[in-house]
């Protein structure tokens, strides 16, 4: 027998309208959120920056194809793996749909990683994608905007990652040393080590092109991504919501068959 709490539809009903109003709150809340992003400051994008593409290498203006507006995912995805990071394939696996609508609303949306574009571009067609997607492997994108950071500043704590500087990497963590947790349960899935796979980082960031110039226009990072996160948008509503334990997913072609 059920251990959580029952009722008659009656009680249900009360107890519902009762939430409803908490997620009206939240929803104005993420109204006023949205805004206030919105709001932010534009920073000029002096540099120039370069990107491997099914179309030659490009800068960053040649992303937007037009359009006034560029999203970008950080996909962890580093020259060392064997395989993209499973957490950013399962937000990528929404990217197909996305990508079809945004832009005919004036915004381009664009996966970019460190790997070489023959790695991206393998691994594309393993995962059945057709996003657009760019190697930044040739220049500092991913360093400037925070997802990438050398061996050197890990072992220093010198990252600054999510708005914070983390302590400096524990030497328990140095390459070749045993690993366990759910940190090398996500390294291990795309074939490196732990200090291999968290030199790369998950993000996003926004920009906008006018009168020729580029400005960066917002990044989040870490838990900030999870609104991008389909599939945790869907067990939020689950009856058990998140109900996790430890790494559950995997890459969508790495589940056993049922």
């Amino acid at each position: 027998m059920t251990t959580h709490s029952t009722g008659t539809r009656e009680d249900w009903l009360a107890a519902r309208i009762e939430l409803l109003q908490a997620e009206k709150a939240l929803t104005r809340q993420s109204d006023a959120l949205a805004r206030q992003r919105q709001a932010l400051p534009w920073v000029r994008v002096e540099k120039a920056y370069a990107f491997d593409t099914e179309h030659g290498r490009v800068g960053l203006a040649d992303l937007f194809q037009g359009r006034s507006q560029l999203l970008v995912y950080h996909f962890m995805y580093g020259p060392d793996y064997e395989a993209g990071c499973a957490s950013c394939s399962m937000i990528a696996d929404g990217f197909n749909g996305f990508a079809a609508h945004l832009p005919h609303h004036d915004v381009m949306l664009w996966a970019v990683s460190r790997a070489p574009l023959p790695t991206l571009q393998a691994y594309e067609k393993r995962m059945g994608w057709s996003f657009p997607w760019a190697s930044s492997s040739a220049s500092d994108f991913n360093s400037d905007f925070g997802v990438w950071f050398t061996d050197e500043q890990a072992h220093g704590g010198s990252v600054e990652y999510n708005y914070r500087r983390e302590p400096a990497r524990a030497s328990c963590c140095v390459e070749g040393a045993r690993e366990e947790g759910p940190g090398a349960q996500m390294a291990a899935m795309s074939g490196v080590d732990q200090p291999t796979y968290h030199r790369d980082r998950p993000g996003m960031s926004a920009f906008v092109l006018e009168d020729g110039v580029i400005y960066h226009t917002y990044s989040t990072f870490s838990r900030g991504l999870d609104v991008l996160w389909g599939s945790y948008q869907w067990l939020d509503r689950a009856p058990k919501g998140r109900n996790e334990t430890g790494v559950w997913w995997r890459h969508h072609d790495r589940y056993d068959k049922p």
